[in-house]
């Protein structure tokens, strides 16, 4: 039982209240002192007769103000609250003493150890642990908090080490021990992800009012905290690098290195000294030697941008990188080791290149471990408006004039033209017009686009009658399609029809896997 007695802050009244209790022959079990003028006793349960007669003779005591039975003492309610807390954490926490032993561990930190509360009760814990030395650090004079690599169950850990003061009347404090909590590395990185997909504005530059963008900006967002390889796929001019540069900057690496290396930009001969580098007197009377891209993108990302055009040779050699993390310098017997995240990009469909035996299969099979496509600007045509303006915004602002105008023929020619340059097309063709613009008005006539030409395969369903001009562009599409969406549910997806639906016309026109049974 609990009573709860609001009093005066008067001299000798707590030895009154003791008197009644022990006139009552009532066993005290503890007692607090609030210095707001409120006692707390704590006693064996009483029957209802003794309670009747112990409460009036509280009161009688001169400065009780009131007394009323409670459920629990202050310090139970912040015992019970604390344990709660450590109960509910999935981080593992221990509390120490000045000298490092163990004097609380919490369920998952029982859970770590492989012992139970009781056993683990003063236990030394610098012991169970390595990187750092427990005692040592408590031993410092005023030992600051500190966060710390350490191993512990053999498995790697952060380990937050927080010292705990307790201040006496004067105000002086006093070290009474220390507070560790153990975050394994799976739950550093989950917190992490959490982190950058919800509030990392890498992506925001990308505009994305069509849903499917918006769903690739949204598996690029999860991808990019990931430390595996990611393969971004599409047309020229879709953004493959401001994409891999967005995916970069969310990631873990974030801080680290951004390197890009333009395969189809170099030569064969050249490529392989500015992906690996040279060891020094390589070539002639050099001394110092060259890092190649894959040292100075070293804890950070290296980007091959058109991986599909790198020779043969340099694709395995590179595939061996991607297995051991290991490579040779040119001219250089020591080994190299580098930690990198590796994006590839291609305008190229890197699946048919296999097929054709243009692009190492196992190769492949590394890279496309984690894969994003860009959409062509005419899947997305929701977007092509918006991009319009934020470029027309952009440009109008560095050439230091008003924005233009968009006329209303002009809008709807932007939003039906295929763009076989995608943004990029898009992009230079705003700043071609709106450099040439001479009133405020930008129309059909400024942007100067080439026409397209009607496909051929178009123009030869046209002979035919309605059932089979409909069914060869039917083929025509599913055969476009296919390559990038290589399963039947994904087509299906992508086309927002039945799976059976598409089988069965993929069975029908002998695409895909269903050419091969034929």
């Amino acid at each position: 039982m609990r009573l709860k007695v609001n009093c005066e802050d008067r001299l000798g009244l707590t030895r009154e209240l003791l008197d009644i209790l022990l006139e009552h022959q009532i066993d005290l079990r503890g007692i607090e002192i609030d210095i707001s003028g409120i006692i707390y006793l704590n006693f064996p349960t009483l029957d209802f007769a003794t309670l009747q007669h112990l409460m009036p003779a509280i009161r009688r005591i001169p400065g009780v103000h009131d007394v009323k039975t409670i459920p629990c003492m202050p310090s139970e309610r912040e015992h019970n609250a604390i344990m709660a807390l450590l109960t509910a954490l999935p981080d593992a926490v221990v509390a120490v003493d000045t000298l490092g032993r163990i004097t609380l561990a919490n369920d998952a930190a029982c859970s770590l150890l492989a012992e139970n509360q009781a056993s683990l009760q003063h236990q030394p814990l610098g012991p169970k642990l390595k990187g750092v030395h427990v005692t040592r650090w408590l031993e410092q004079a005023d030992p600051k908090p500190l966060s710390e690599k350490v191993v512990m169950a053999g498995e790697p850990h952060l380990a937050d080490f927080l010292p705990i003061w307790v201040a006496d009347e004067s105000g002086e404090q006093s070290l009474a021990g220390a507070v560790v909590v153990f975050k394994s590395a799976h739950r550093v990185g989950q917190h992490f992800k959490v982190m950058r997909s919800k509030e990392s504005p890498h992506f925001d530059g990308f505009i994305k009012q069509s849903p499917t963008m918006a769903l690739l900006l949204k598996e690029a967002r999860r991808l990019a905290t990931l430390d595996a390889p990611l393969l971004i796929q599409g047309e020229t001019g879709t953004g493959k690098e401001q994409l891999a540069r967005a995916c970069h900057a969310a990631s873990l690496r974030g801080e680290g290195p951004f390197i890009l290396l333009n395969c189809a930009a170099i030569p064969d001969e050249a490529a392989e000294n500015e992906l690996f580098g040279y060891g020094p007197g390589a070539f002639g009377h050099n001394k110092d030697g060259k890092r190649g891209v894959l040292e100075q993108a070293n804890g950070g990302t290296l980007v091959l941008d058109e991986i599909g055009e790198l020779s043969p040779l340099l694709q395995l050699k590179f595939l061996r990188v991607l297995q051991d993390g290991v490579f040779r310098r040119l001219g250089d017997e020591q080994e190299v080791k580098v930690d990198i995240r590796v994006i590839c990009t291609s305008q190229q469909d890197l699946a048919a290149l296999v097929q054709q035996g243009l692009f190492r299969q196992d190769l492949f099979y590394r890279l496309n471990v984690l894969n994003l496509r860009l959409p062509p600007l005419r899947e997305r045509q929701k977007d092509i408006l918006p991009l319009s303006l934020h470029f027309c915004g952009q440009f109008a602002a560095e050439l230091e004039r008003p924005r233009p105008r968009l006329a209303r023929e002009l809008t709807d020619y932007l939003c039906h033209y295929p763009w076989p340059g995608n943004v990029r097309q898009l992009k230079n063709s705003l700043y071609r017009a709106i450099s040439l613009l001479e009133g405020d008005e930008l129309t059909l006539i400024h942007l100067a686009l080439p026409e397209q030409a009607g496909l051929p395969e178009l123009d030869a369903l046209c002979d035919g009658s309605l059932e089979k001009a409909v069914k060869g562009f039917e083929r025509m599409l599913l055969e476009r399609l296919y390559p990038q969406h290589p399963s039947s549910r994904q087509l299906a997806r992508r086309l927002n029809i039945s799976h059976t639906a598409i089988a069965n016309k993929l069975r029908e026109y002998g695409i895909g896997k269903h050419s091969r049974a034929k």
